[in-house]
């Protein structure tokens, strides 16, 4: 994917919510949850691992910035915050991105193992109780 077919770098003005010198910040076209919103770097790297020392540090203090506000909006008990990192941990936009997304009890069943449910099968590591 390059700049010129990427959802994200043709992302529209308007869409912005939050941002920095290096990452902007977003709602998510499809949430999961009111407030899902996803921080990128504002330049193109398939993964947000491939910027380094201050780019970096930028995009997860926009990170930050964002769970605050959302905290502050939407009083969640929890956030899941979590990258998918290649298309092999199910990345399908390759421009790097961080799902910010606010919890609340109850919205499932047993919420325990978080995102170790990407693989059903081994998120249980606790006995019955």
């Amino acid at each position: 994917m390059t700049p010129r077919d990427c959802p994200f770098c043709q992302l529209a003005a308007s869409r912005i919510w939050l941002e920095n010198k290096y990452a902007i910040a977003f709602r998510d076209a499809f949430p999961i949850a009111e407030g899902h919103s996803l921080v990128i770097p504002r330049a193109h790297y398939a993964s947000v691992f491939d910027a380094r020392g201050e780019e970096l540090a930028a995009i997860w203090r926009l990170v930050s910035e964002v769970r605050a506000r959302l905290a502050a909006e939407l009083q969640p008990d929890g956030f899941t915050i979590g990258v998918n990192d290649g298309a092999a941990a199910g990345q399908t936009v390759m421009h790097g991105h961080i799902h910010v997304i606010p919890r609340h009890s109850g919205d499932v069943a047993d919420p325990r193992g978080g995102v170790r449910y990407v693989l059903p099968k081994k998120a249980r590591y606790w006995g019955e109780p």
